[in-house]
């Protein structure tokens, strides 16, 4: 059975929702849900790994791409959307979601352009299989991840279930706005995602 905790954020989240890119700051959209992928029919029992001691994520780097910010925390909209990072140059951690290194899908975002130029998560889609991401949470504890794959999809194709469904271990999404812009709507039309996993020390 599923926690309380678990409920109140489906209730509260449910279906897929976009932050609108006509927001004051940024013409950025980031997408967020909280749907629970279902165990297939017939699927083994899983051990679920043991917590991390993780403190809230305080930082994210991505050596590869010269990034290193700070995070904001994120919440929801009234209508249920994703609040995008108020600051174009920060990512945002969903706080919806487990902190990074905890079993689950942590997810962060952020904005890929601002009016007045490239923002924090600008250069996100050249990321690629075996680059390094590493979560500072704010007991200074560094949580390594390996990205897995970079994908971009169409907002109206976004998989969701995939971004934030169960997973079967500690995961790592990042996600930003990609493909062309729509000045009538004032939204990007795509979608990068970064998939990563946790990589244990050796």
């Amino acid at each position: 059975m599923r926690g309380a905790r678990e409920l109140i954020v489906a209730a509260a989240l449910g279906a897929a929702a976009v932050t609108a890119c006509a927001e004051a700051e940024s013409p950025v959209a980031e997408r967020a849900a909280a749907t629970r992928a279902a165990p297939s029919a017939g699927s083994p029992s899983l051990r679920r790994p043991q917590p991390l001691r993780v403190a809230r994520p305080a930082r994210l780097v991505i050596p590869s791409l010269g990034v290193s910010t700070r995070l904001e925390t994120l919440g929801l909209l009234a209508d249920g959307r994703l609040a995008p990072p108020r600051d174009p140059d920060r990512a945002g951690w969903w706080r919806g979601g487990p902190r990074p290194g905890r079993p689950g899908a942590a997810v962060i975002a952020g904005h890929v352009d601002s009016r007045s130029g490239p923002a924090v998560f600008a250069r996100l889609g050249r990321l690629r299989r075996g680059d390094r991401i590493v979560v500072v949470d704010r007991a200074g504890r560094a949580i390594p991840f390996s990205v897995i794959r970079t994908e971009e999809h169409a907002k109206d194709r976004f998989p969701t279930q995939r971004v934030y469904g169960r997973t079967q271990g500690r995961a790592l999404r990042l996600i930003t706005c990609s493909g062309a812009f729509d000045r009538a709507s004032g939204h990007y039309r795509s979608n990068v995602v970064v998939f990563a996993a946790h990589q244990p020390a050796t």
